[in-house]
């Protein structure tokens, strides 16, 4: 038996990869508002904060006029490409489909917009794989604040200690310690393994298909 109730996932680069659209319309906002398109490595390690957050981390630029609108330039640039372009990540079907048969509530819980994820999950045939999809758009805080991982254990009625949240960054460990909860890191992103040691897990996973045999092992 799973010891979950539930597993959470974040999306980009824990279950899924969008990196071509999300560099896309990283290009195109800066551009728009005078800034040098920044090496790919450097936006891939802003990937998981808010578009915003991710803009003044690139550019230093705090004014609140200049991050609305590279938001606004970046949704024109790579939402819809997202949608057809992103992939999932090796193994992440796989895991998905067992915990479904194992009877385990699955969700995402991400800063990319609801829409966005919803249209990658149809468009990648997973969709019916989710009980709870939640986006930045749905939470008032962003991570490392707990909301979002709150609600979606509302929305599914478990606890706490009945919910493993699953991510890439240390603001998903930090939510998920802020939430209670536990936390599996996965290692598909840009945070090195020593960076979540601070923070309490149960796992370190090097990818979702490592993920997937660890916990079969723990529901024998």
């Amino acid at each position: 038996m799973v010891p979950y109730q539930a597993i959470f996932f974040d999306f980009d680069y824990t279950l899924g990869d969008a990196t071509p659209s999300i560099l896309a319309g990283f290009a195109y906002g800066l551009d728009q508002l005078g800034w040098p398109a920044p090496d790919a490595d450097e936006i891939r390690r802003t990937v998981g904060y808010p578009l915003e957050e991710s803009y003044t981390k690139l550019t230093g630029d705090r004014d609140p006029i200049h991050r609305e609108q590279f938001r606004a330039y970046f949704t024109q640039a790579a939402q819809a490409r997202q949608r057809e372009e992103a992939v999932l990540l090796p193994g992440a079907t796989e895991l998905l489909r067992w915990l479904g048969q194992k009877g385990v509530k699955r969700a995402v819980v991400s800063t990319k917009r609801a829409d966005t994820l919803r249209g990658i999950l149809e468009h990648r045939g997973v969709a019916n794989q989710f009980e709870v999809v939640l986006g930045g758009d749905d939470v008032s805080n962003s991570k490392p604040d707990p909301e979002g991982l709150l609600l979606a254990m509302e929305q599914l009625e478990v606890s706490a200690s009945q919910v493993l949240y699953c991510g890439d960054t240390v603001l998903d460990a930090e939510a998920a310690q802020r939430a209670g909860c536990h936390f599996s890191a996965v290692l598909n992103g840009t945070t090195p393994r020593q960076d979540f040691f601070p923070f309490p897990h149960v796992h370190i996973a090097p990818d979702l298909s490592e993920l997937l045999d660890w916990l079969r092992k723990q529901a024998r």
